[in-house]
């Protein structure tokens, strides 16, 4: 018997439409990649961090998201984040650090990776966070935009939550190395090219002010840089004089053209291996 075109139609169209998405037993672990394609949330068993304690040279800003991050996970009113500035200082690291940090005493927080790319459908994850029990740090690392780069609008939604707002137990974490998340020509171009140029540049400029905590990490000097080794090598027990260790360091620094957190941890990397200590 031949099926009415309408109802053939009406069977295909459900075929291609993705079931709905279940709750996620947000239970199985403290840290979730959102993924795409089909959408889920991928729970990690272990994240990749540092201790809080290490973290050398950004004294201003851990204090200061330690304490957002504590207000946020006891339920109370706290900031999104938005951590900018020089590579390799520790803006990512840092975000990881105190979710692990807090964790210890606010077993409900969970932290949520989101990439850049993903950010048209941060509207389906937040329906799927939003009146869940847990409190959850949205991060979203390495954001910037570009030209042509219309993805600045979704990330609205979670900075402004469109008509439902942002879910109360949502805050929102990124990291970027322009403070206006966006080169400096881009603004310029936009300044020289647009009708109402004043108008076109506070459209995209406007989105960092969204974020209530801004914090900026700036280059190391030589002895927060050599620092930063030293307690490394505390940490994880690589004995090596202080004359050797200055003198490996800078050599490093200098071969690599730079001098950050990142570099100095790069730098520890091979003295370990080089000493025979695991990680």
């Amino acid at each position: 018997m031949n099926r009415d075109p309408m109802d053939r139609i009406a069977a295909a169209l459900e075929r291609m439409s993705p079931p709905p998405l279940k709750t996620p037993d947000f239970d199985v672990a403290g840290a979730f990649v959102w993924q795409t394609g089909p959408d889920h949330l991928a729970p990690v068993e272990t994240v990749s961090k540092v201790d809080l304690s290490l973290l050398v040279g950004v004294d201003r800003a851990r204090d200061t998201l330690l304490a957002n991050t504590m207000q946020f996970a006891a339920g109370l009113p706290a900031n999104n984040a938005l951590l900018w500035g020089a590579r390799g200082m520790g803006k990512s690291s840092l975000v990881k650090a105190v979710h692990a940090h807090v964790r210890e005493t606010h077993d409900r927080l969970r932290i949520v990776e989101l990439q850049r790319e993903d950010l048209p459908s941060v509207g389906r994850l937040l329906s799927l966070l939003r009146g869940a029990r847990q409190r959850f740090i949205l991060y979203c690392d390495d954001l910037s935009f570009g030209h042509d780069d219309a993805h600045y609008k979704s990330l609205k939604a979670v900075l402004d939550g469109g008509i439902e707002g942002r879910p109360e137990n949502v805050v929102l974490y990124a990291t970027s190395n322009r403070r206006h998340l966006m080169p400096r020509d881009m603004i310029e171009n936009e300044r020289g090219s647009a009708i109402n140029p004043a108008e076109a540049v506070e459209e995209k400029v406007s989105l960092s002010d969204r974020f209530g905590l801004w914090l900026g990490f700036h280059p190391c000097d030589q002895k927060q840089y050599l620092d930063m080794i030293r307690g490394y090598c505390d940490a994880y027990g690589v004995e090596i004089d202080a004359k050797t260790l200055h003198a490996e360091a800078i050599e490093w620094q200098a071969t690599r053209g730079a001098r950050s957190g990142r570099v100095a941890w790069q730098y520890f990397v091979d003295l370990a291996g080089r000493r025979g200590v695991a990680l």
